[in-house]
């Protein structure tokens, strides 16, 4: 079965078209769960499987997290697949991609940069008390993507070396008490986040279905730069969010007290193509 290996910011995922391989979706599950291992697979944060459209789009998006589960839609993910449909002659260079969560746009910039528009907000709280922290909590598109997101403005301030024992020590048993938390019933990616100037943000986020933190979360900026421009902290126009993989950019229209039209830019690439047999 053939497969391409791409990454949005580090966010990694294994693509595998099935209008040209054979494949039955009842398998993806286990499917994403053997190829998404590091050790012993290829190694991902999720799978995405390319299919045919069921209404008005150029393709369908299938996502399946690494622990099996189907999710949404992800941010970083069909930024890569509006690449991979690009060079594959699946859709020109603005497509339209169906997924769980909705109708999402993609536009080509240059070789590597693409854009997405993300599926507009479906919730919003931005005061959603959990563990004693205020949280903002977003759901990106309908069925929504959740997201918790939590200002924390010292979390960066430790000294690099000693961040990952940070991470061990805090981040980790708060973001898994956040992400199965009674106030996010659906369970939520939970981003920290850090102001760092005239709209640019610092944050790192821990991913449901991978259950760890991940080097970017695209659908995690979304709803980021949501929540901080409806508390008035930045203008909601081409925000910079730093993440451990790299920058992406957020823009996005406030009209009251809701957003639309979130469009979410960034870097992809195509690390390898292949073909696995036994799976």
């Amino acid at each position: 079965m053939k497969f391409t290996k791409m990454h949005g910011a580090g966010n990694d995922f294994v693509i595998i078209n099935t209008i040209e391989e054979k494949l039955d979706l009842d398998a993806a599950p286990l499917l994403a769960r053997t190829l998404c291992v590091r050790a012993t697979g290829i190694g991902a944060d999720g799978l995405m499987l390319v299919a045919p459209a069921e209404g008005n789009a150029d393709y369908r998006l299938l996502f399946y997290n690494a622990d099996g589960s189907l999710g949404e839609m992800c941010g970083n993910g069909a930024r890569c697949i509006a690449r991979y449909g690009y060079e594959h002659g699946l859709a020109g260079e603005t497509q339209r991609i169906e997924t769980t969560a909705g109708l999402v746009t993609g536009e080509r910039i240059s070789q590597t940069l693409y854009r997405i528009r993300l599926n507009d907000p479906s919730v919003i709280d931005l005061h959603r008390a959990a563990e004693g922290y205020d949280c903002a909590y977003i759901e990106l598109g309908n069925p929504g993507i959740p997201h918790a997101v939590l200002i924390k403005d010292d979390w960066d301030k430790t000294p690099e070396n000693k961040l990952h024992e940070l991470g061990k020590a805090l981040r980790y048993p708060l973001g898994k008490a956040l992400r199965s938390h009674p106030a996010f019933p659906k369970g939520a990616n939970v981003s920290f986040v850090r102001l760092t100037g005239e709209n640019e943000i610092k944050a790192v986020t821990y991913e449901r279905g991978v259950e760890d933190f991940t080097l970017a979360c695209g659908t995690g900026c979304g709803s980021i730069v949501t929540a901080l421009t409806l508390m008035g902290l930045i203008s909601g126009k081409n925000v910079k969010v730093s993440m451990p993989g790299g920058e992406l950019f957020v823009s996005l229209t406030r009209d009251g007290g809701t957003v639309h039209d979130v469009y979410l830019t960034g870097p992809t690439c195509v690390v390898f193509e292949g073909e696995t047999r036994e799976i």
